[in-house]
């Protein structure tokens, strides 16, 4: 066997689930915006995200106590504005100011769309029975929005400490699934 044992604290890494999103939310009229990485489908109809946002997040609270959000996907065209989100707090920052992001009203939360951004996933937070153990949000995708012009989105993916990878080919394969 040439295996070898790999560190249990990067498996996160391994088992990436899917394109870094900005989350955005407001509270008390305040928008905010974060990336998350930690976000999985739950159902296809209604279309059913869990989100894990860490409670030492500012995010956090915003969240819990709107009960909306929107989840933006970003492309690698505003990579550098997405880690600059992630490694500035919203606490003491305007993220939208201070990286050039662009705020536009949602049609069914108060949350902003981000326009940078190539889809936009209006939320409502339906389920937090894990919120208490596991800072797990669940949430129903109530509007969403693409930019058509935008072919082939090439979505950022964080492996870990630093490193990101590009989506890439699209490959079709034999499957009952439409």
């Amino acid at each position: 066997m040439k295996k070898r044992t790999f560190p249990l604290e990067k498996v996160y890494g391994l088992i990436e689930p899917g394109p870094v999103v900005l989350l955005s939310t407001s509270r008390n009229g305040r928008p905010n915006v974060m990336p998350m990485s930690w976000h999985m489908m739950m159902e296809f109809e209604p279309p059913l995200i869990g989100c894990i946002v860490s409670n030492r997040n500012y995010s956090f609270d915003s969240l819990k106590s709107s009960g909306q959000c929107v989840i933006n996907i970003p492309t690698i065209d505003i990579a550098d504005k997405v880690v600059g989100c992630g490694n500035t707090s919203g606490a003491t920052v305007d993220k939208f100011e201070k990286f050039a992001l662009t705020c536009q009203p949602a049609t069914q939360v108060d949350a902003p769309l981000i326009d940078e951004c190539y889809a936009n996933l209006e939320c409502r937070v339906v389920d937090t029975k894990m919120l208490a153990k596991y800072c797990m949000f669940v949430v129903e995708v109530v509007q969403a929005w693409i930019d058509p012009r935008v072919k082939k989105p090439q979505t950022i993916h964080h492996l870990g400490y630093g490193k990101f990878m590009i989506a890439g080919e699209t490959v079709k394969l034999k499957s009952k699934m439409r």
